[in-house]
């Protein structure tokens, strides 16, 4: 890992190559995800998964969260996907995802939202399809627990 790239952000980009990331951006506005890409598309917190793919593309905690939010490819294909999620035809997560992937999901926009809380986008996720309420496991592991439909507050 370089200076400029502490945490391996390419490990994403590399992951998403040769038309990985086009192919699963067109089974989410399709409506049906047919092939493997979740982990490096929407990837979740580490401690989570315990595959070695899972563990691969696991992101460490917020500051890996912001740093892949600010990558300039990453941040607009993560902002894509979850945009063609909400904007898509599917009736539930379940019915896009399957229901593995649709738990990685809502605990994906939920470390999203918490490292970006000013993008809507994964917050508008969270509503369509979890009625708004965040991945408890995510927020354990960060330390957060649930005070509400919307808010978090310090774990005890």
């Amino acid at each position: 890992m370089a200076a400029t790239d502490p945490y391996d952000l390419d490990r994403f980009v590399r992951a998403q190559a040769g038309g990985t990331y086009e192919r699963a951006l067109a089974e989410l506005r399709n409506g049906q995800k047919a092939t493997h890409w979740m982990w490096f598309v929407f990837p979740q917190i580490a401690g989570l998964g315990h595959s070695p793919t899972a563990m691969e593309y696991a992101i460490s905690g917020l500051d890996e969260a912001r740093a892949y939010l600010q990558h300039p490819l990453l941040e607009h294909r993560l902002i894509e996907a979850a945009r063609a999620v909400e904007d898509g035809p599917a009736t539930t997560a379940e019915h896009l995802l399957g229901r593995v992937d649709a738990m990685k999901l809502r605990s994906s926009m939920t470390l999203f939202e918490l490292a970006n809380p000013g993008g809507p986008v994964f917050r508008q996720v969270l509503e369509r399809y979890f009625k708004g309420v965040r991945d408890p496991k995510t927020l354990k592991i960060l330390g957060l627990a649930e005070s509400g439909h919307h808010g978090f507050s310090p774990a005890d």
